[in-house]
Parts: C-alpha cells; sequence; structure tokens
C-alpha cells in the first residue's frame, strides 16, 4: 500500500511540474506567407510588460532559449521565442543547421523578415510597444545585430556570442538602438579584423554600444549542455544582460 501511494504522489507531482511548464511557455503560431512559424511565448501575456524578443541559436529553439524566456519573465518580462525556419525546416544536425543558418547569412533581409514578424507576433501577446529589446544567441546573436542593421523598431540588442562579419559590399549605415556585444574571448568564429570592423560600424552609425569578452570562454560559453561552457564566465554573462535590459526597457 504504501508503494502505492508513493507512486500516485509520484504522479501528481509530475503532472503538476509538467502543467507548471506548460503554462509558462505557450505555442504561438504565426506565419511567412504560407509559411507556418511556431514560435513560443511566457505566460505573462497581455499586461503591457517591456517585450524581449530571443532569437534561438543555429539549430532552432532550444533548452538554451527556453531557460532564457522562463528567467525572463521573472524579471518582469513577456518573452517570446522566435521561429526563424519554420515547421518542417528545422535542422537535424550540425550540418544542415549550418546550410540553414548560412542562408539566412547571405540573405539578410530575408532574416530581417523573419525577426520583423516575431517582433510582430510579440506586440500581439500584450507586450509594450515602446520597451522591446533583442537578444540573440550563435546565429541568433547574429540576428540580434541584423535587427540593429535594419533599424527594427527595438530600443535594445544584446549579441550572445554571434558571429559578428557582415558582407564586405554592405554598406555601413545608421544604427538607431543600444547595441550590447557579448564575445567570448576564445571564439574561434570570431576573428579581430571582424571585431575591428564591427567596431567601426558602430562608430559610424552613431550607436550607443558596448562590447564584454570573456576571458578563458569558447564559443558555446552560455550553453550548460556544451562542452564550451563556462559557469562563471555565463553567470557573468547574464547578469550583463539583465543590467542593459534594465536599462533599456524599465
Amino acid at each position: 500500500m504504501n508503494t502505492y501511494r508513493l507512486s500516485l504522489l509520484s504522479l501528481a507531482l509530475s503532472c503538476i511540474v509538467l502543467t507548471g511548464f506548460s503554462q509558462d511557455l505557450k505555442p504561438s503560431v504565426y506565419f511567412d506567407g504560407q509559411q507556418k512559424l511556431n514560435g513560443l511565448v511566457t505566460s505573462n501575456t497581455g499586461k503591457n510588460l517591456p517585450g524581449v524578443l530571443i532569437l534561438p541559436a543555429w539549430k532552432g529553439i532550444d533548452e538554451e532559449a527556453k531557460t532564457a524566456a522562463l528567467n525572463l519573465q521573472k524579471q518582469g518580462y513577456v518573452a517570446f521565442i522566435a521561429d526563424i525556419y519554420g515547421e518542417g525546416n528545422i535542422p537535424a544536425d550540425n550540418a544542415a543547421a549550418a546550410k540553414a543558418a548560412g542562408s539566412y547569412r547571405s540573405d539578410y533581409a530575408a532574416y530581417q523578415k523573419r525577426i520583423t514578424l516575431a517582433l510582430d507576433q510579440l506586440k500581439k501577446q500584450g507586450a509594450n510597444t515602446s520597451k522591446i529589446a533583442v537578444i540573440g544567441y550563435c546565429f541568433g546573436g547574429t540576428g540580434a545585430l541584423e535587427a540593429a542593421r535594419g533599424n527594427l523598431p527595438v530600443t535594445g540588442v544584446v549579441c550572445i556570442h554571434g558571429g559578428l562579419g557582415k558582407a564586405a559590399e554592405r554598406p555601413n549605415g545608421q544604427l538607431n538602438t543600444r547595441i550590447l556585444v557579448e564575445n567570448p574571448a576564445e571564439d574561434k568564429g570570431v576573428t579581430p579584423e571582424d571585431m575591428s570592423k564591427l567596431v567601426a560600424e558602430m562608430n559610424e552609425g552613431k550607436a550607443d554600444w558596448q562590447i564584454v569578452t570573456y576571458a578563458y570562454s569558447k564559443h558555446t560559453f552560455t550553453d550548460p549542455k556544451s562542452q564550451d561552457y563556462n559557469e562563471a564566465m555565463a553567470k557573468r554573462a547574464w547578469d550583463h544582460t539583465l543590467l542593459f535590459l534594465k536599462e533599456v526597457l524599465k
């Protein structure tokens, strides 16, 4: 009998946990033409709260993006995780992810359009339209910079171990939003030339910008599931993100 009761208790607790999680992140379907996009949004919608759009890494919506959304909800933000690739196009492995992300890096206008559609969804969820920021990881970090380059209607962007470069033929332009770049010191995907060109771009664009470099950190240093994870630096990066969001949104 005791074993039976324990089993029932365990089942009940599992249901509570699963129910709580489903209430925190809700599916949000939207479209780019005929392409179905499956975003996720926190449960605190419709309250005119400051909004944060999360752009996930190159394999699409992952646990790091979900964790960030839930943590942002605790800080008083409504968070929306964008689906950049769309239903049926989620990469199955690194090779597919590299190809998919590469296509959007090349066709930056298409990337900016998908980001814009996600921003529209965030606004439809009741976020304060004058207080919206974008944060992105890896491929999503590149997207955060593209939001700034496209002068999308946001008050700040955070690029977290994102690709910093852009095509040489693209001219620099005005950058109207505030920019935070969180760059791991040992990211092999970011060259000194990439960094110097980005600084020049932000200066020419008269941006309000800052770059934080994290020592002894490789590319995916913020992801607990990555072999590059650096717990101390990941915590600092998150603290810097929250400090930046507080400045630009509250």
